[in-house]
């Protein structure tokens, strides 16, 4: 396997417990409501670098973070503890976010430049792997953080939900190659 996909792996992985703890943050937030999937419960689109955010670590889990954080039944302790943890890590996350981003678009900017130079297109590609390698070990501390303040029976809820999410996430990769196989 090489570099990147493990690396593309690793921030995949990352970003959908980030995208968990968004969830159940979210949810812990609102629990007056009726439940079900409506976009003012999930968090709805926050910023850049938001929690729930397009290009933020809310990721893939925005819809399934409120139901899972419902069915782990966490204390208000614990939901206060997910807030502070959500909190602390507000500025940072925005930072990498806004610097991937702008790296993204540098990537973006040199490949498509009219005169193509290999040099700087590496240049940028390796500052973006280097801003999403930050966010990668960002979203680890984040989710051991969120962990630790879960009973060793709401983490393995949390782990087979996680690794649900991943098996759609496959197969909706899967369905996609053999589309594009298929029309080419």
């Amino acid at each position: 396997m090489s570099n990147l996909t493990r690396i593309g792996l690793r921030i995949g992985a990352a970003t959908m417990t980030v995208g968990l703890v968004a969830g159940v943050y979210v949810s812990a937030q609102n629990t007056d409501g009726p439940q079900g999937p409506s976009i003012e419960r999930r968090g709805g689109r926050g910023g850049p670098g938001e929690f729930g955010g397009p290009g933020g670590p809310g990721g893939p889990l925005g819809a399934l973070g409120p139901r899972l954080a419902a069915r782990l039944n966490l204390t208000d302790g614990q939901k206060e503890q997910l807030k502070n943890i959500r909190e602390s890590h507000r500025e940072e996350l925005k930072a990498l976010g806004d610097g991937a981003r702008a790296a993204r678009r540098g990537v973006q900017a040199a490949v498509t430049a009219e005169t193509p130079d290999e040099g700087l297109i590496r240049a940028r590609a390796a500052e973006l792997a280097t801003i999403e390698s930050d966010l990668a070990v960002a979203h680890a501390r984040i989710h051991a953080e969120v962990f630790r303040i879960l009973t060793p029976e709401q983490q393995t809820q949390a782990r087979e939900a996680q690794s649900r999410m991943q098996q759609r996430q496959n197969q909706r990769r899967e369905r996609m190659s053999d589309r594009q196989t298929r029309e080419r």
